[in-house]
């Protein structure tokens, strides 16, 4: 391999000749050999990166032209879009597991850009401190970052995935409107509902869901850029922070905005914190709602078979012609991990020390891994699953008639006591509520089938 030597304020530093990167991101490289290839900065995280890096370099030239001229504008610029397209994905190496500012996947930004800003220009142009980084510190560019990209991944893929499995649900619902079922609490069996009601509490769940992640969003738009090293502003010209935030916004097409304290933005993470809550939230209830339909698509033959689910592949390398409900399988899975990327964010949240909080990488890590895996995880069970849902009409009436809840009905005519003993009188022997009321005298026979009917119950 044919190496150049770059240098930084610690000395020379060799970095491979094909790579625009330079000595800071090198010796991160180096020193930092936990998870390589596996735990890169998420790319959401690169991304964000090249669009505040040209949103900088945008506000600087508006308020300080005399250092940022219309030369480095533009070739930062063209630098910046080529990271904005994943371009130059394969410059930043750096791994999660590094200093907790995020120091060194800024320097790696600012280093990338300026040399491929140089390469473009054609001559030594741009320094990647004195120009890329110009009037910002990595203490307020990487919870910048952190945000456009929670911004991105909620916006443009979480929630698009959500509204798509919703819209999944109110065909189901309208498909499977009027079939009354039997409904169930605490595992046993309850009063009847019907199978679109059913539905409808897992589509208004995701719902409320949206409504959450919405109103978490207002908080992330509020952007650290400009407060600089301690959340003073020092370095950065008057007038930076929120021209650089509308410039963030016309770039992204969201309504981004300065941050009011930037003291308090360098050092807490409470919208990070409370943005995957609503994460968490969704994915609570998706793990409730792919327990239900795998729950009522149990059997074919032994379990409650409600419903049945597409059959997507073999489900045993011993049992032939066995199919499981794999897809409600990896929505629990995606769910745990969820679940779990929470606790990691909290705790994470929780150690700022003084001006900074210096576990951002992973907040960052945890957080838009969680809003990938859920987004796919919804499309898949909608692609593969809810989509070929089908109701056992045939099941669900038997079981329905079968339900000794039925008996609910008949307490406005018994009164509670005597329903209870009809219907442990017929759990007992085995028979008919019918039977079992009759027998007992509560009701005659004629009557009963005048009062009882199970469909209008729901």
């Amino acid at each position: 391999m044919d190496y150049r030597l770059e240098h930084d304020s610690l000395g020379e530093v060799k970095v491979p000749a094909d790579k625009y990167w330079g000595a800071q991101t090198e010796r991160s490289h180096e020193n930092f050999r936990i998870g390589v290839g596996i735990e890169t900065m998420p790319r959401e995280i690169t991304h964000a990166f090249g669009i505040l890096k040209k949103a900088a370099a945008q506000a600087n030239h508006s308020l300080k032209p005399e250092k940022m001229t219309d030369e480095k504008l533009a070739a930062i610029s063209k630098a910046c879009d080529e990271v904005i397209s994943g371009e130059l994905n394969d410059n930043f190496p750096l791994v999660v597991w590094q200093t907790g500012s995020g120091t060194q996947s800024n320097m790696n930004t600012n280093e990338v850009i300026a040399n491929r800003a140089n390469e473009i220009a054609g001559k030594k142009l741009c320094h990647p401190n004195d120009d890329v980084n110009m009037s910002q510190s990595s203490n307020d560019t990487f919870p910048t970052a952190m945000h456009i990209a929670a911004v991105i991944a909620l916006e443009d893929k979480l929630l698009p995935s959500a509204e798509a499995l919703i819209d999944a649900f109110k065909t189901l619902e309208a498909e499977n409107e009027g079939i009354v079922k039997s409904g169930r609490t605490h595992l046993q069996d309850a009063v009847p509902i019907k199978f679109s009601q059913e539905i409808s509490g897992w589509r208004s769940s995701l719902e409320k869901d949206v409504e959450l992640v919405k109103l978490a969003l207002k908080p992330l738009k509020a952007l650290a850029l400009g407060g600089t090293a301690v959340g003073t502003g020092l370095n950065a010209p008057e007038g930076f922070a929120k021209l650089v935030a509308e410039r963030v916004s016309a770039l992204t097409g969201k309504d981004f905005y300065t941050a009011e304290n930037k003291f308090h933005a360098l050092t807490s993470k409470d919208e990070i914190v409370f943005a995957h809550g609503a994460v968490k939230a969704m994915a609570c209830d998706m793990m409730k709602i792919a327990n239900d339909v795998r729950w009522l698509a149990s059997g074919p033959r032994l379990g409650l078979g409600e419903i049945t689910i597409p059959a997507n592949e073999p489900g045993s390398s011993i049992m032939p012609g066995k199919v499981n409900p794999t897809q409600c399988e990896q929505v629990t899975m995606v769910a745990v991990q969820v679940i779990g990327n929470d606790v990691a964010v909290g705790m994470a949240a929780s150690q700022g020390n003084f001006e900074l909080n210096v576990f951002m990488p992973v907040m960052a890590y945890n957080f838009l891994q969680s809003c990938r895996l859920l987004a796919e995880s919804m499309t898949s069970f909608k692609d593969k699953c809810v989509v070929g849902i089908k109701a056992n009409k045939q099941k669900m009436h038997d079981n329905l008639h079968n339900s000794l809840m039925l008996v609910t009905a008949l307490n406005p005519y018994i009164g509670y006591e005597k329903a209870a003993k009809t219907s442990q009188l017929a759990f007992k022997e085995n028979i008919s509520l019918k039977e079992a009321c009759v027998k007992l005298g509560f009701l005659t026979p004629e009557k009963f089938d005048e009062v009882f009917h199970p469909e209008n119950m729901a």
